[in-house]
């Protein structure tokens, strides 16, 4: 499987919530113009707006290198606002998995499954 997915959960600080939906926005639009491999970038609120999560599909390893050289600016600052926890699913190139190992996520090796068109 050469997809990899990404569900990033977010904690927003109580004085944060301004800022976090700020450099969401941020995000999604760098996404829409400059990222080429990125297949799936869902934000979601929960009712009270201060968890967030975020649905991510890219088409391998090396388009979420692209996306994190895209974002990386904003990802700092919404570290600033929010914690975070990161879960990886699929196979990511060691040169992802060292990207990506400060932010401490759990990757989850694929098994096997079903799709429909």
């Amino acid at each position: 499987m050469e997809e990899i997915q990404v569900t990033a959960r977010f904690n927003i600080h109580p004085d944060g919530h301004d800022r976090f939906r700020e450099i969401a926005d941020e995000c999604i639009r760098i996404v829409d113009e400059e990222d080429t491999g990125t297949l799936q970038y869902d934000w979601f609120f929960n009712e009270s707006g201060d968890e967030c999560v975020v649905r991510e599909t890219y088409a391998n390893s090396d388009a979420l290198l692209e996306h994190i050289a895209h974002v990386g600016e904003q990802l700092g600052a919404i570290l600033e606002v929010a914690d975070i926890d990161l879960e990886v699913f699929g196979d990511p190139s060691p040169e992802l998995a060292e990207a990506a190992a400060g932010l401490g996520p759990r990757v989850y090796g694929f098994h096997g499954g079903a799709a429909r068109a």
